[in-house]
């Protein structure tokens, strides 16, 4: 019998376990093969939901962390390179500039929205939140990918993502094929607001998650998911469901819509580092009245969590 050292047979199963991980399938559907061609009306569409409801450009631009929400620093719009230190790893935000995507086509890069993959099929992590936009209205998604694509190019070459063990792993099963519906109608006020909430990635951000990064059971938008601060504090998503206690059940619509139209004035708030915000205000502050009404028509109908 051959004696290894303790070390050499670390290596090998930390090894033999990191070649096992590209093993693991990742559910993909086809590239759609299509070109979008832009109209007005679609790139405003895009451009209302990459930067007011979908928040694209707040995460993949260079932010201003001396002011509360971080306010995008203007002419960094899609460049990437943003840190984000999670308990899972290290992530950064891509680059979607042209200058980057350029070679993509679109049916690639509808899928690295709505399934959760880069151009070579592997896993983007799920802080991108793919698995909210996997039942995007076509639509919606092809707007999005055509004012991404209208972005002015900037070079910039943004780090790989750092991932600890497991995550390496468990980010192969989160991809899953893109399956459309349609837009739900705006005059259905609940059915609308779960749309937006949903894409808006409310639901993700505001319920509390297991060490494997699955929602859990039971307590969607109940609060309680912890988020690291660039500073090095912790904020906590809150309870956003109808509890009155602990929750927004007291809220009229008029405060929540001015809970967000607060922060669309222009004016930006000089904060400590530990006293900011995950939540991108500024970005909201920018969705029409229209739409915050629904999305606080679907928060009011879901089950009250005392958290």
């Amino acid at each position: 019998m051959i004696n290894l050292p303790r070390t050499v047979v670390i290596i090998s199963l930390v090894t033999l376990l990191g070649a096992c991980a590209t093993l693991i399938p990742i559910k993909l559907g086809p590239i759609e093969e299509v070109t979008i061609e832009s109209t007005p009306d679609q790139m405003k569409r895009g451009e209302y939901l990459a930067n007011n409801v979908m928040f694209c450009i707040h995460c993949h631009s260079q932010q201003n962390l001396d002011y509360f929400a971080t306010p995008v620093i203007k002419g960094t719009e899609g460049m990437g390179g943003t840190e984000y230190v999670e308990s899972v790893g290290t992530i950064y935000a891509s680059n979607i500039t042209p200058a980057a995507l350029g070679s993509w086509t679109d049916g690639e890069l509808i899928r690295a929205i709505a399934e959760g993959v880069n151009k070579n099929g592997e896993p983007l992590f799920p802080i991108m939140p793919s698995q909210r936009y996997r039942n995007m209205d076509k639509e919606d998604l092809f707007a999005v990918v055509a004012y991404i694509k209208s972005l002015k190019p900037i070079k910039n070459s943004v780090p790989q993502k750092k991932l600890k063990f497991p995550f390496k792993h468990i980010e192969r099963t989160f991809p899953q094929p893109y399956e459309p519906f349609q837009a739900t109608d705006p005059a259905d006020q609940v059915a609308h607001g779960r749309y937006l909430a949903t894409i808006a990635d409310c639901i993700s951000c505001h319920t509390p998650m297991t060490k494997t990064g699955k929602p859990v059971p039971g307590m969607e938008l109940a609060g309680g998911y912890e988020f690291p601060l660039h500073s090095g504090g912790t904020v906590r998503a809150v309870n956003i469901t109808p509890d009155p206690e602990t929750g927004i059940g007291d809220w009229d619509e008029d405060y929540f819509i001015e809970r967000f139209k607060e922060y669309g004035n222009g004016e930006y708030i000089k904060v400590d580092g530990k006293d900011n915000t995950v939540m991108p205000w500024i970005s909201f502050a920018g969705m029409t009245e229209a739409d915050l009404k629904a999305i606080y028509a679907f928060l009011q109908s879901v089950k009250p969590i005392v958290n």
